[in-house]
């Protein structure tokens, strides 16, 4: 371990950036997450990092440790394609503007920021446009790329924006890491899975005492129209599709085939096989986005389980940008 490669983390969740970056060598000393469902699960499975349980509107500068580098994935529903899209005028992307004034104050050597594609839409230029001027305008040299989790490492389809901005001093850029071959597939990473169980009544966890795998356990509950209105099933040989915060929308366990085409918006799960249709369990879904299998979720509702998996970047693709940073750091 580097001392001088203390990094803090914001809007941390789970903690899934925060473990690719310790996983690439550095040292996450601090972290915050204003959500209470999630604490408990941050504090198991990072017992050496300090977490800060505020809103990050209420953080002061001299609060935060020092540290070589700020990461965190301001929350994204605000430019999400598929919410409401308010972008900069949403409170939650108001947040962003929190984490330019603590990278402001705390003057790291580098940060990065993750966040969802939609951020690019041209609907949401000007305010990204102003998100990057302000980096720019604290002495860094910013760079930002659109990546697909499943060019490095992660058995998904998961576009993602990266934004990396290195101290002016350093004379450095980031530049993306190598696209990783060949490409992760569900097989790859859920077939082996010891058989799983439906959650209890009210979508409650089992508890993992009474699982064979811990979290291996699925939301049960009706399919919405909109779920229905596309296939949910990728294949063995697939990468899954998007793993997202909502356990609703959890993909379908690759064992069903796909979904039949009735017409335009309208699926069906194929007739005598609707036995097959289940959704991803939480660790199915862990594992997609490359939680380690000792890496375990704590919640009572099985919702809360879906949402800090979906919600968090994966650990693998977290790895593979924070081996570049390190390098550059040394």
């Amino acid at each position: 371990m580097h001392d001088n490669m203390n990094i803090v983390s914001f809007f941390s969740g789970a903690g899934g950036l925060d473990l690719g970056f310790k996983q690439a060598g550095f040292n996450v000393i601090w972290a915050n997450e204003f959500d209470s469902t999630i604490w408990e699960t941050y504090e198991h499975n990072h017992p050496k990092t300090t977490l800060d349980k505020r809103s990050i509107t209420e953080i002061k500068a001299n609060e935060i440790p020092d540290c070589v580098g700020i990461i965190g994935g301001p929350p994204c529903q605000s430019w999400s394609e598929a919410g409401a899209g308010r972008g900069i005028d949403d409170k939650r992307g108001q947040l962003f503007f929190d984490y330019i004034r603590l990278i402001k104050s705390k003057k790291p050597k580098f940060f990065l920021a993750e966040n969802v594609a939609g951020i690019l839409l041209p609907k949401h230029q000007i305010a990204f446009q102003k998100i990057l001027a302000d980096f720019t305008a604290l002495d860094y040299n910013v760079s930002y790329f659109l990546l697909n989790a499943n060019d490095f490492g992660v058995p998904q389809d998961r576009k993602r924006v990266i934004i990396v901005g290195y101290a002016n001093y350093l004379g450095k850029t980031f530049q993306s890491p190598e696209k990783i071959t060949p490409k992760l597939v569900l097989k790859d990473v859920i077939s082996n899975l010891p058989s799983s169980k439906p959650a209890l009544d009210k979508n409650m966890t089992n508890g993992d005492a009474n699982l064979a795998f811990p979290n291996h356990e699925y939301m049960t509950g009706g399919f919405s129209s909109i779920y229905m209105s596309r296939n949910r099933v990728r294949s063995w040989d697939e990468p899954s599709f998007t793993i997202q915060a909502g356990g609703r929308h959890a993909p379908i366990h690759p064992q069903a085939p796909k979904m039949e085409f009735i017409e335009q918006d309208k699926r069906i799960f194929v007739r005598g096989q609707e036995n097959l249709y289940r959704r991803l369990t939480v660790r199915e879904c862990a594992k997609i986005q490359t939680f380690p299998d000792d890496f375990v979720f704590k919640y009572r509702y099985i919702t809360d389980g879906y949402k800090m998996v979906g919600n968090a970047v994966p650990v693998e693709f977290a790895k593979q940008l924070a081996k570049i940073i390190f390098n550059d750091m040394i």
